[in-house]
């Protein structure tokens, strides 16, 4: 098949289903009732680019192919084409997107059914892919930042799904609103680029790169990292992702997992050789990342919603990701991005089958006359849950096990290789690295004792949900629980594409660092730090033991601690750690200070300050407009008398004037 056909299909056949979705319900009312149909279409159109992806996968395209379709603007000696660029990287971003999405769309046939809007959440998702394809492939930033827009007009969208409940549009707003200050910046620094190097396309950034001053350089990669925070959550625009949960659980999983979180990290991948030509900007990437993972891992301690205590794990594990990126190491990142989207997908997606059993318990409490408060997202009311919904807690536990670095898991192959990475530029110089790898391995021990705090309040124990001898839930039916075993089958055996160095001595190879990075003497899209100083053998031995040493160490002490203590481990936390516990349970008070300093001041300013303006002078201007026009008009309807006399005579007039000025 032709290539560029093979890439228009893949781009275009998302948004063809958002159009089908989206429009034929609406002039064809009764469609809105075949959910079959819709799902079948929705989850098809995204099956199908995965598919076609697989195949250009399959062809290897070492060298980039550009398909260029037509050019989108011109100015001068300024152009823009839409074009999409194929090589390693973007194959393996496509990849995700599409098979972990065709997943997502597949577990929301069930998880969405009876939703009146059901055919709208399809347009919704279907969209989505069709932005995050246009970012992931774009062989230019403008491309690239519709997409980037794109994705976040999306999930305004699917955050606010639910838009009667105000929590879920104000969730929607606020991560719109969060995201344009990344965005911004993100404008600012194309802007930039376009002055100094005259071109947005990659292949004219990189070859004008060295003729930029360090000055440039620096402000350049520095506003692009402040637009990846905005979209990947990380300090001090990571306040939109936790409160994103008010969407319905897909939504959580298709933007927490694989896809718009992950955009600004795909941004500095892409851009890599770029960014490592200001090193000083990368330690400040490197310890945003590891302050964010260390933050957000403490959070997640004290929450009590499965899904908060998720969202704040993402941020955490963004932190790494981060990381990764700040010391060099662009090829981990994206391989802790591959890793990431099975696991996190799997728990998100596990979480939103126990919230599908726990509403089932609360319909039933309803009928059987139960008026209590209850949340069938809180941690509290679950317990005992693997007995009802086997598969469930089969595939959490195995996501679990992996985002918290068991050895052998996937995750543990992505985050040993970070905190390897970490631990080498350290040698090599980088005093900050030291504090990234120290504050990489405590958060890796935090991750394993609340991830497995997350399983041990849900799935084991007694039930804790009112009347449990008379209610129980069942499990979810197959369109949710298939997806859910096969993420957490990549979740055990997907890290097994990047094995450490030390399998080097017995002929095996870190695939992915060939592949994203390449070879000496055939680079890959990917750019990496090179080191001076390398470690030896025995220091790898000891790494990778000691990572695993924390991974086991995390997960035994949670099971033991939850096991012996039940839901009284949480209050024996909160009495040991006290008013530090509190900061945790508000979230460090982030909300609380942006309410105060920026959403007030804004408010007040507004109200204070532009409010009369806008009355006096903008208001008074459209009135004096209004006004004049009012006032012109009453003396040219004199002229309109109704009397036939005075129309002849003007006609005679005129034609008198009309003669004079022919003659003269």
């Amino acid at each position: 098949m032709n290539p560029d056909l093979t890439i228009l299909l893949i781009v275009l056949l998302p948004a063809a289903g958002a159009v089908l979705n989206g429009l034929l319900p609406l002039f064809w009312p009764r469609l809105r009732k075949h959910e079959t149909v819709i799902g079948t279409v929705g989850t098809g159109m995204v099956a199908v680019p995965f598919v076609l992806t697989v195949v250009l996968f399959v062809q290897g395209y070492g060298d980039p192919h550009v398909a260029t379709f037509y050019t989108w603007m011109g100015a001068g000696d300024f152009t823009v084409s839409v074009a999409y660029r194929v090589d390693h990287l973007s194959l393996i971003m496509a990849l995700v997107v599409t098979g972990v999405g065709a997943l997502i769309h597949l577990y929301s046939v069930g998880y969405m059914h009876g939703d009146r809007s059901y055919w709208k959440f399809f347009a919704y998702l279907n969209l989505f892919i069709f932005m995050m394809l246009n970012l992931v492939l774009a062989d230019n930033l403008l491309v690239m930042f519709l997409g980037w827009e794109g994705v976040g007009l999306c999930s305004y969208l699917l955050i606010g799904f639910w838009y009667e409940d105000l929590k879920n549009s104000a969730a929607a707003t606020k991560a719109f609103v969060v995201n344009r200050i990344g965005d911004f910046a993100f404008l600012l620094a194309m802007f930039i680029l376009v002055r100094e190097v005259g071109s947005l396309d990659f292949a004219t950034i990189f070859a004008g790169a060295e003729a930029m001053s360090q000055g440039t350089i620096s402000a350049v990669v520095l506003l692009l990292f402040i637009g990846a925070t905005g979209k990947s959550a990380q300090i001090p625009l990571f306040v939109w992702l936790p409160d994103a949960m008010a969407g319905p659980t897909p939504v959580s999983a298709l933007i927490h997992a694989a896809t718009m979180v992950t955009s600004g990290l795909y941004l500095l991948a892409r851009l890599s050789s770029l960014v490592l030509l200001a090193p000083t900007v990368m330690g400040v990437i490197a310890l945003t990342g590891a302050l964010t993972a260390l933050v957000a891992a403490t959070i997640a301690m004290a929450q009590t919603d499965i899904k908060r205590v998720l969202a704040y794990s993402t941020v955490s594990q963004l932190g790494f990701m981060f990381m990764a990126t700040g010391v060099g190491a662009f090829f981990v990142a994206i391989f802790h991005v591959v890793t990431h989207a099975f696991f996190k997908a799997c728990l998100f997606l596990g979480s939103g089958s126990v919230i599908h059993g726990m509403h089932e318990v609360e319909h039933s409490l309803r009928h059987k006359g139960y008026r209590g408060a209850f949340d069938p997202q809180d941690m509290r009311t679950m317990g005992g849950l693997k007995r009802f919904m086997p598969r469930t807690g089969r595939t959490y536990l195995m996501a679990t096990l992996a985002i918290s670095g068991i050895p052998l898991t996937a995750g543990f192959f992505s985050k040993d290789e970070i905190l390897f990475k970490a631990f080498e530029f350290g040698l090599d110089g980088h005093a900050f690295a030291w504090i990234v790898w120290a504050v990489g391995l405590g958060t890796a021990l935090l991750t394993a004792f609340y991830m497995t705090r997350s399983y041990m309040l849900t799935f084991e124990g007694a039930p804790r949900w009112p009347r449990a001898d008379e209610v129980q839930p069942h499990e979810s039916p197959w369109t949710i629980t298939m997806p859910l075993v096969v993420l957490a089958s990549l979740s055990l055996i997907g890290g097994f594409i990047g094995l450490p160095h030390l399998a080097e001595k017995i002929g095996l190879t870190n695939w992915i660092h060939g592949y994203l990075a390449g070879h000496e003497g055939h680079p890959g899209p990917v750019a990496e730090a090179a080191t001076q100083t390398h470690v030896g053998m025995p220091a790898e031995v000891g790494l990778i033991l000691l990572g695993s040493a924390i991974a086991v160490v995390g997960v035994w002490w949670s099971w033991r601690f939850f096991a012996c203590h039940g839901l009284g481990g949480d209050a024996l936390i909160q009495g040991r750690f006290k008013g530090l516990y509190r900061w945790w349970k508000r979230s460090y008070y982030w909300d609380e200070f942006y309410d105060r300093t920026v959403v007030r001041g804004v408010i007040g300013g507004a109200e204070h300050g532009l409010a009369p303006l806008d009355v006096r002078l903008v208001d008074g201007a459209v009135n004096a407009v209004a006004k004049a026009a009012q006032r012109i008009s009453d003396c040219v309807r004199r002229l309109q008398t109704g009397v036939v006399q005075a129309y002849a005579l003007a006609i005679v007039l005129g034609v008198i004037v009309v003669i004079a000025l022919i003659v003269s």
